[in-house]
């Protein structure tokens, strides 16, 4: 299948708002492309996000409200069920009005997958675990082929095919699901079907990891990244990051899913948390960070950073904030933030790119982090450095003088440590 070239990232504005993310140094693995829709998946096509709406699909009204979430969140493609004829009545609505592509999500009937094909769907997930007939598979290809409509081989360790199960000794392996995966490409192949994207997914993570290495050596079709059923956060996050991020970080993947027990909204967000992360996408919407706290931390970190994430992420500014604990380091050690504010002397200084601007009274400073990202995404950094209140330096240091004053320059008693390392040899 020939490769469709992607849009080149459009140039940003660096003196508006930092580059976001870094160029990934990851060299990505070379794969056909395929479109969903709008969106490109695979070849020289950046990361997509995918998430799965949680209402019933023939709830119109709610699943068109979830998808609309889920557009603001940052997901790419949003996946519906389609298990009973009335989902495959209810997409024929929610399409034409959904701001993503939809993929028909087809259980153990091939006849919904007609039907969501029928409804203007652009995409399918297939699992061959639950559709075995050959002549149904191929009837769902060829269907696929005439509409222009990529399917994905959504391979799951806990619904194999039972003759696998059997073959490779009653255990799930991946040496099985990627046979899975092939079988129904076989089948696709007899049609002259090959609009194709893969996932070997399953909830334990070294499984996962190994099935999709496997695959990746095996076929050039794009991959969809996930760790089925991860549970709910914290322990899914952690799940299904270790093993997709283990993979990313290899050049393998494509399109990516967090299966979360939550609200679908939050694995949009973690989604484009680890992109981000890993230099694959550029940061959309708020990077908070904030210092651990320390023994010259004036004000409760947590407490702060919690209500700045919350004030600023309904934004949707593309902006690097800083949340710091004290005004000795603070501005210096956060000083690639685009903004940030530091706590001391019941004050907070307000700093653009580690330059003192403003300094406001404690109970202001998430009132004064909202105003002046504002003013960032306006007019950009340089307009933010031009609006400094003169005096801001010359406050900030003489709060700064007196709690080193106070405090002394070893506030975290690092020295006491070092010293008992030290006899510990």
């Amino acid at each position: 299948m020939p490769s469709t070239p992607c849009n080149s990232r459009r140039s940003r504005n660096l003196n508006s708002v930092s580059e976001l993310a870094p160029q990934s140094s990851y060299p990505r693995r070379t794969t056909r492309q395929v479109r969903v829709g709008s969106v490109l998946v695979g070849g020289d096509a950046p990361i997509s996000i995918q998430s799965m709406t949680t209402t019933k699909t023939a709830d119109v009204e709610g699943t068109l409200q979830q998808i609309y979430a889920l557009a603001a969140a940052g997901c790419d493609i949003v996946r519906c069920t389609c298990n009973e004829p009335e989902a495959a009545e209810g997409l024929a609505h929610i399409i034409p009005r959904s701001p993503l592509p939809i993929i028909a999500d087809i259980h153990h009937q091939y006849l919904r997958a007609m039907e969501a094909m029928e409804a203007g769907v652009q995409g399918l997930r297939l699992n061959p675990g639950n559709i075995r007939r050959p002549e149904h598979i191929k009837a769902v290809a060829r269907e696929a082929k005439d509409r222009g409509i990529p399917i994905r081989i959504g391979v799951n360790g806990g619904s194999l095919d039972p003759d696998l199960y059997e073959k490779y000794g009653g255990r799930v392996t991946a040496e099985a699901m990627v046979e899975s995966a092939k079988r129904e490409l076989d089948f696709f192949e007899e049609v002259g079907f090959d609009d194709v994207k893969i996932s070997v997914k399953a909830s334990n993570v070294a499984l996962m990891i190994d099935a999709y290495r496997l695959l990746a050596d095996t076929v050039d079709y794009p991959l969809h990244l996930g760790v089925t059923e991860a549970g709910p956060p914290p322990a899914g996050l952690v799940k299904a990051t270790a093993g997709m991020a283990t993979l990313l970080a290899e050049g393998i993947g494509d399109t990516i899913r967090y299966s979360l027990t939550a609200d679908p909204v939050e694995e949009v967000r973690a989604g484009r948390w680890l992109l981000e992360s890993l230099g694959l996408r550029e940061r959309r919407g708020l990077d908070l960070i904030a210092c651990p706290s320390c023994g010259r931390a004036e004000v409760d970190v947590i407490d702060v950073a919690a209500k700045a994430q919350e004030a600023l992420t309904d934004l949707n500014i593309p902006i690097q904030v800083a949340v710091m604990g004290c005004v000795v380091n603070g501005p210096g050690e956060a000083r690639e933030a685009d903004l940030g504010i530091a706590a001391g002397r019941k004050r907070g200084h307000l700093f653009v790119k580690g330059e003192v601007v403003k300094v406001v009274p404690e109970d202001g400073m998430v009132e004064a982090l909202v105003e002046w990202a504002q003013i960032i995404a306006d007019g950009g950094v340089e307009e933010a450095l031009r609006r400094k209140d003169d005096s801001a330096a010359a406050e900030a240091e003489a709060d700064r003088a007196e709690l080193l004053d106070e405090k002394g320059d070893d506030a975290n008693h690092a020295t006491e440590r070092i010293e008992i390392i030290r006899k510990m040899r």
